[in-house]
């Protein structure tokens, strides 16, 4: 109930302050190319459920049918006010309107297209999916620059699999254990700092 409590006042606050600059955002993503303001991804959701994660779109349109599932290094996809809002997280922004609408929280597990959660060992997927996904958390700090990591790659898709999506896993876990009001404080504060320095 606190964390429910908390992520509508923050998300509520959120859109109401930065809504000036979610126009902005909107008016220089359609000038920079056709298409909608918001890109739409079924993803997994507590419970299993899909549900849409909103983030600002930084894409052509129909890239995902052009390409991989995620993005790697200078992809030709990524347009050039996507370029800007990727490297600055702002594209996650759009996430608010999830927290708002109560299908995420503002701290919580990523989450995962269906093909990466089905390459979840079991137990390890009943306990990540027992929470709401949330915009940031602590693989999200650590992975900030996962699309560069994953540049070098002969093949992403299994990079990300085998290699990345163990280490996010005991981030989730541990976040979990230890999940609470001043645990998200924390993580919340740090991203920001993550941001800002980077």
């Amino acid at each position: 109930m606190v964390k429910r409590m908390f992520d509508l006042l923050c998300s509520g606050l959120g859109v109401a302050l930065l809504s000036p600059f979610f126009l902005i955002i909107g008016i220089w993503i359609k000038i920079d190319s056709p298409g909608p303001i918001f890109f739409v991804q079924k993803r997994v959701g507590m419970s299993g459920k899909q549900f849409g994660v909103y983030k600002f779109r930084t894409m052509i349109v129909d890239a995902e049918s052009k390409g991989l599932r995620i993005t790697v290094g200078n992809d030709p996809r990524i347009t050039s006010s996507g370029l800007f809002l990727r490297r600055t997280k702002l594209d996650e922004l759009a996430q608010l309107f999830n927290v708002l609408g109560g299908s995420m929280s503002l701290v919580g597990p990523r989450p995962e297209v269906q093909e990466y959660i089905d390459a979840y060992p079991e137990d390890i997927k009943k306990i990540v999916l027992s929470v709401k996904p949330g915009i940031t958390d602590y693989a999200s700090i650590e992975f900030k620059n996962e699309n560069k990591i994953l540049e070098s790659s002969i093949d992403p898709s299994k990079t990300y699999i085998e290699e990345i999506l163990p280490v996010k896993q005991k981030h989730y876990l541990n976040y979990i254990k230890d999940q609470g009001f001043f645990v998200d404080i924390k993580i919340i504060l740090k991203t920001i700092f993550v941001i800002f320095k980077k």
